[in-house]
């Protein structure tokens, strides 16, 4: 989903909410967000999931076209984890027979 599409989505459940005003919160919530991760925060949504970064440590690594070793640098990276009703929601439990 993109963030046109949940801002129609929005507008589209709620018929009292102007399109410009479901701009502002979805780029509002997006922006609170980026600034937590990029302050190096945990960012949880009880029941969808979590976010947080993750640094990871330069090491050496090889180029395949030419065989060199060269050393990469440091970087940081979001990670996501699954909400217990999300993860229920994408799979649902079957009846045993």
């Amino acid at each position: 989903m993109t963030r046109s599409e949940l801002v129609k989505r929005l507008t589209d459940d709620n018929p009292d909410l102007p399109a410009a005003t479901a701009r502002c919160v979805v780029d509002a919530i997006l922006s609170t967000m980026m600034d937590g991760l990029a302050e190096g925060r945990r960012i949880e949504l009880r029941g969808f999931g979590a976010f947080w970064v993750k640094q990871i440590a330069p090491r050496e690594a090889r180029n395949p076209k030419t065989g060199d070793t060269i050393q990469t640098t440091g970087t940081s990276a979001i990670r996501f984890r699954i909400g217990k009703r999300l993860h229920d929601r994408l799979n649902p439990r079957q009846e045993r027979s």
